[in-house]
């Protein structure tokens, strides 16, 4: 039972700190950044993260993972309550959004990727890679049932993609604004792609 309590402690701090790096990396990116920068977020000594991480690559790549698992949580939930491929999409940019702006955020923007070493890049390049896919099977399974027009599902998922990526880069923590960004975001992103009605 120690042991337990003990493994979500550290899970917990561990949450904690990739949250903060996530911030640090966001607003002054990889080279502005140091362990010393998120080690005062956390009001800890720099020397505390070591038990966490070996190094600022280690710390950049942990973002990358939580930003990945943050992804597939917010799309699984949304496959397994959408109605159809347009309820899916909406409820996936919703639940990931509220996740990038709730007490869960900050997620780390993926725009590092190069600094990392070659096992570390060619992990998160592969869970982009897969994230990306299984959004484009929902495009394709709105158009299979008419819910979304017929389009070029690559573009449409990468534009879509693209402007929720981006969030954490300019939304800094006003609890109203992120409310209007969970509920207007997806609106506004799929607009489009609904079929025209005669």
């Amino acid at each position: 039972m120690a042991q337990k309590a003990e493994e979500t402690r550290f899970e917990l701090q561990k949450d904690r700190m990739l949250r903060a790096a996530a911030r640090c990396f966001n607003e002054k990116g990889y080279s502005g950044s140091s362990l010393k920068d998120v080690a005062a977020i956390l009001g800890l000594t720099d020397a505390a993260l070591y038990y966490y991480v070996r190094n600022k690559e280690e710390l950049v790549y942990l973002c990358y993972v939580r930003a990945a698992a943050v992804g597939r949580e917010a799309m699984g939930r949304a496959v397994s309550e959408g109605l159809n491929g347009m309820d899916t999409v909406r409820r996936y940019l919703r639940y990931h959004i509220e996740i990038m702006v709730g007490d869960r955020g900050p997620v780390a923007i993926m725009s590092e990727i190069p600094s990392l070493k070659p096992v570390h890049r060619d992990e998160v390049l592969e869970l982009s890679r897969q994230h990306s896919a299984r959004f484009e099977e929902i495009l394709k399974a709105g158009i299979e049932d008419g819910s979304i027009a017929l389009c070029d599902v690559r573009m449409t998922g990468n534009a879509i993609m693209g402007s929720i990526n981006w969030i954490p880069k300019w939304y800094h923590g006003d609890p109203e604004m992120g409310n209007m960004i969970a509920t207007e975001f997806p609106v506004i992103l799929t607009r489009g792609l609904p079929p025209e009605t005669a």
